[in-house]
């Protein structure tokens, strides 16, 4: 799965109610998970890591389409791919 793949379907089921919601609240939903990750983390639970870290990443994605950033480009440049 590529990572612009999982941008796009992300994009296509919550756009509109991120964009509603806005860019701060939903960061805030991606702080409440990565709480939730670190809760996760600490029970040393892989079910509940690995949904965790899915929300997480999902979140971020949510963020980025907000700002209208592609996260594969982004990563391409951070980190020379």
């Amino acid at each position: 799965m590529e990572v612009k793949y999982v941008q796009e379907k992300l994009k296509e089921m919550y756009f509109k109610k991120d964009s509603e919601r806005g860019v701060y609240a939903t960061f805030t939903w991606l702080v409440e998970e990565i709480g939730e990750l670190a809760e996760a983390l600490l029970s040393n639970n892989k079910d509940s890591i690995e949904e965790e870290l899915a929300d997480v990443i999902a979140w971020a994605f949510s963020i980025a389409n907000l700002a209208n950033i592609d996260v594969e480009e982004a990563l391409r440049k951070k980190y020379k791919l």
